[in-house]
């Protein structure tokens, strides 16, 4: 790629065009792409739309294992030997504590996740209850992730305040039967869009590097700007010991931010996250992708550790980047420590650590520790 077409990339996506499948695969295939070139191209959109702020979203990882879908990623499948933590759903008393926990550690949007095809209608109206109580104590957004739901389910949680609802596609309709089989592409795509259809903030995105090809990456970022998405996370694979998917080929940090800069050039006004795996193929270029995603989890994944919450922030403020909180991130960092200092030290890794770390049954579980 030439260096004056960098520009013409930011361009088209201020002016909402699409760009052509071939610069598309150009982006992530090019040898001759300058990456930094690339990253301030995408910046150029990150800071149209979002300026500098940077959302925290924080996972409560509600109901861990016993899952009849046979994800070939995931450490919670019905066909996975992973070593994970397994309990039944969380009361709701524990889920307005780690709401509480997560608005003081600085998050913008608390994540609910349930393991599962997808919930009865009983479950239904037991998490309207708790969205209710904590959109009534806490000034943070609620995303509900709980697997399949229909129009009515849908129309149910909007009633009850959902801010967003995440159902990520993970990968292209081409690619999906070769990393789950109990259901469908279809299936996620019809959940889809009975959010969307209720009126809730949509959440979906995609996990690079399953042994899908550079054009799997690219359907999805199309089908996504296709949907309107509202926030897209893009996740790193991670081979969880015991998953049956396996080792893959690594990712470079390199291609990961090719990948980040092409969400955000097809994606322009969504929330672009760097999901799960960033500290593991990021490693030392996590603050480079902030130039292009808007967005992160801190505190982990749903069963394996990240990098702390100390550092995290203080590698957005060190990058030049504000959170987008009601206190300033000193503050924050301060309440995260001192409260370190009462309950014993910051669990997760270093923010470079390439390892897998199992979360323990107090970080699942931090308010009944």
């Amino acid at each position: 790629m030439k260096t004056q077409n960098y520009q013409t990339l930011t361009e088209t996506a201020l002016s909402n065009e699409q760009l052509s499948s071939e610069d598309c695969l150009n982006i992530l295939t090019n040898p001759d792409i300058d990456i930094l070139s690339l990253v301030h191209a995408a910046y150029a959109l990150r800071k149209e739309h979002w300026g500098k702020d940077v959302s925290i979203h924080i996972l409560n990882n509600a109901q861990n294992g016993a899952c009849p879908e046979d994800c070939a990623y995931c450490a919670q499948a019905k066909t996975s030997k992973s070593d994970i933590n397994k309990y039944p759903a969380k009361e709701e008393d524990e889920m307005l504590a780690e709401a509480k926990r997560a608005y003081e550690n600085g998050a913008f949007r608390y994540c609910m996740v349930y393991s599962g095809r997808g919930p009865r209608k009983k479950r239904i109206e037991k998490l309207s209850g708790i969205i209710r109580k904590i959109k009534d104590n806490y000034p943070i957004e609620v995303c509900l992730s709980p697997g399949l739901i229909d129009a009515e389910d849908a129309e149910t949680l909007k009633a009850a305040g959902l801010d967003r609802f995440n159902h990520n596609l993970n990968t292209s309709k081409t690619y999906y039967d070769k990393i789950c089989t109990t259901h469908t592409y279809e299936d996620r795509l019809n959940t889809l869009k009975s959010v969307q259809k209720a009126g809730i903030g949509m959440c979906s995105g995609i996990i690079v590097g399953m042994g899908e090809s550079s054009e799997d990456i690219v359907e999805v970022a199309l089908k996504l700007r296709e949907l309107k998405s509202n926030s897209i996370p893009v996740n790193f694979y991670m081979p969880i010991p015991g998953n049956t998917m396996g080792q893959k080929n690594p990712l470079t940090p390199e291609y990961c931010l090719r990948v980040l800069c092409l969400f955000r050039f097809l994606n322009p006004t969504s929330e672009l996250r760097m999901a799960a795996g960033r500290e593991m193929h990021l490693r030392n270029m996590q603050s480079l992708g902030l130039f292009v995603a808007n967005s992160l989890f801190m505190d982990g994944y749903l069963n394996t550790k990240g990098g702390n919450a100390p550092d995290t922030l203080a590698m957005i403020r060190d990058a030049g980047f504000t959170i987008k909180a009601d206190r300033p991130v000193e503050a924050i960092i301060n309440a995260i420590e001192n409260g370190a200092k009462e309950k014993g030290p910051e669990t997760g890794t270093s923010l470079s650590d390439p390892s897998i770390t199992i979360k323990s049954t107090t970080d699942l579980r931090p308010t009944t520790a």
